[in-house]
């Protein structure tokens, strides 16, 4: 697209592959990435070759989102014996990460410096991919990247939505969504896709799911702004849960729910009190075992606690699926180590009663 050929070209501009310095009057150094083209969860190979053996370098990832924001990761390491640096199988020893990290140039990615705050990586449109220059540069590098030559750079494409997926809109029975379907006639698993308090419709782990053979429906439940005055329903997730079940390329035994922050607590909502939806599956990323008296989801995202109230003991023990519980000891957002482990103990027994 002619956006995405503006990207590259804006990228390319800050990390030019012409003129290479190098740090061989014989050899130049040469980086490759392998493979170039692939899904961003997807595993890639990134070696630097013809470098003097024990030389200091700096690998760079550098991205500019939709936004026009840029986003940049960087490890430091050292040459072995035959002048090569495999970020795969190397450790680095300093950087946005360290250690071996064969993903390290993409999941430590940051604003760089002189960023406003409060950004966040978010792929919009899933039809077009994740530009990432890599770069190697000559010693063990921390700033002033866009102002130094590289000694090498290679141009990839990070995915979400592989060849064949299917990108279907949902307008049906007052339910807003996308809906992703894997190549093939099916039938597929399925899952409901549910985000968290940041609202819209966001597509993209839904697109990644539908790449990895799940039919996956990206709900969108509120505007970006507006759920304090939404009033939408608890049958609004029951009614999605079931496009998804009745679809004639789903499973329909084999449906789960899938939810982050937010979503997370309405997932739980869900398994523990809906009497219409039968989850097979409920998947809960950094949320919170909190829910609202009544029915209405306007009530979930009150600024204070007192419109919440805990699932307790016996009726978290109502859920009957398996729930994988996700989350960081570092979420500002929620208690959530704390909720991961009041759910785990309380179904482990549940388990043990039975």
């Amino acid at each position: 697209t002619e956006s995405g050929s503006n990207i590259t070209k804006d990228i390319l501009s800050l990390s030019p592959v012409r003129g290479l310095s190098t740090m061989s009057d014989t050899v130049a150094p040469m980086l490759s990435v392998f493979p170039s083209r692939a899904l961003v969860d997807e595993n890639f190979k990134v070696v630097v070759e013809n470098l003097p053996p024990g030389s200091p370098v700096t690998l760079h990832s550098l991205h500019q989102c939709e936004d026009k924001h840029y986003w940049e990761a960087y490890g430091h390491y050292i040459s072995n014996h035959r002048g090569t640096v495999s970020v795969t199988d190397d450790l680095s020893f300093g950087g946005t990460y360290t250690g071996k990290e064969a993903m390290g140039l993409l999941w430590s990615m940051r604003p760089v410096p002189g960023s406003r705050e409060g950004l966040r990586l978010k792929k919009r449109n899933v039809c077009s991919p994740l530009l990432v220059n890599i770069s190697v540069y000559r010693g063990h590098v921390v700033e002033g990247f866009r102002e130094q030559a590289p000694l090498a750079s290679s141009l990839t494409e990070r995915w979400y939505m592989a060849p064949g997926v299917q990108r279907i809109e949902i307008r049906e029975k007052g339910v807003r969504g996308t809906l992703f379907l894997p190549p093939g006639p099916g039938p597929f698993p399925g899952l409901l896709d549910v985000w968290g308090g940041g609202g819209g419709l966001v597509e993209y782990r839904s697109a990644l799911l539908g790449s990895h053979g799940y039919a996956s429906l990206a709900l969108e439940y509120f505007a970006p702004g507006e759920l304090k005055s939404s009033d939408l329903e608890f049958n609004y997730f029951e009614t999605a849960f079931n496009i998804v079940k009745d679809h004639p390329q789903v499973m329909p035994d084999k449906v789960g729910i899938f939810g982050l922050s937010l979503g997370a607590s309405l997932t739980l909502l869900l398994a523990v009190e809906s009497s219409i939806i039968k989850p097979s599956c409920c998947v809960c990323v950094s949320g919170n075992h909190l829910y609202p008296r009544g029915g209405s989801i306007k009530e979930v995202h009150q600024p204070t606690l007192k419109s919440f109230f805990l699932v307790i003991s016996f009726k978290v023990g109502r859920i009957n699926c398996p729930v994988m519980v996700v989350n960081s000891h570092d979420d500002q957002n929620w208690a959530t180590v704390e909720s991961s482990e009041d759910v785990s103990s309380n179904l482990l027994t549940q388990l043990c009663l039975c």
